[in-house]
């Protein structure tokens, strides 16, 4: 089944989502077969691949590790324009829709268009909204972008109602890596209230507490990443927290 339609599907079904964000500079290889295994376990829907920079050339080798776990379909999550892989099952076609800064809205997406139209990869239009989180973090940085105020509900719920008339498929919500605080369940409860369309959050969450009350607050996908880098057993306690 192609990646957009299982989301989707999942979530009219009312099943929450888990995705495990792995960053190619940030995860050796044993630390990342530990993760496929644990993730395999644990029930993980996907893999997103992907982070600020890429100083390496591991991109393809992660994603040859990942495709071990057969049935977790390996999305790109592409910080760049150089995030590319066909090695992937799919990628989120990112439009920056909280920020105002159009290369991010519609400028790299003209660049690396014709490489995804000769692609396999199935792409997923995603309104990505930045989400402030207590401090700068690396993608409000690269981005050249504010975030949204973390207590401006309103504006968030507007962005996403905006994202989705325009026709983007998915509405990913994101306070960043390195997140102090994640994105507030007033906030994700708002958007998802406002929406038709599959909801991703992601950044700050570190608990099984606080993935929990993210998903009940709306959240069809949850995304983790900074913290399995340091725990990676959290993979299975937060799978359970929020598939009770």
């Amino acid at each position: 089944m192609l990646v957009y339609e299982n989301i989707t599907n999942k979530m009219l079904a009312g099943r929450k989502q888990l995705a495990i964000l792995i960053d190619p500079d940030k995860t050796e290889d044993k630390a990342l077969d530990s993760i496929v295994q644990q993730s395999v376990d644990a029930d993980v829907d996907y893999f997103f691949v992907g982070g600020s920079l890429l100083i390496n050339n591991h991109m393809d080798a992660v994603i040859k590790i990942l495709k071990q776990a057969k049935d977790i379909p390996v999305v790109l999550f592409p910080g760049n324009t150089l995030q590319m892989s066909w090695k992937a099952d799919a990628i989120l076609f990112l439009s920056l829709i909280s920020g105002r800064n159009a290369e991010m809205l519609i400028g790299r997406h003209v660049i690396s268009a014709p490489y995804l139209k000769l692609s396999p990869l199935q792409v997923i239009p995603t309104g990505y909204m930045l989400i402030e989180s207590g401090r700068p973090t690396a993608v409000s940085y690269m981005s050249n972008s504010d975030p949204i105020p973390a207590d401006k509900d309103d504006i968030a719920m507007c962005t996403a109602m905006a994202g989705e008339m325009l026709g983007l498929k998915l509405i990913f919500m994101d306070a960043g890596s390195g997140a102090i605080n994640p994105v507030s369940n007033t906030m994700i409860s708002h958007v998802k209230q406002s929406i038709g369309v599959p909801l991703i959050v992601g950044g700050g969450i570190r608990t099984p507490e606080q993935a929990k009350e993210t998903s009940t607050s709306g959240a069809d996908v949850l995304v983790i990443g900074n913290a399995i880098e340091k725990n990676p057993s959290l993979i299975s306690e937060i799978s359970q927290a929020i598939r009770p």
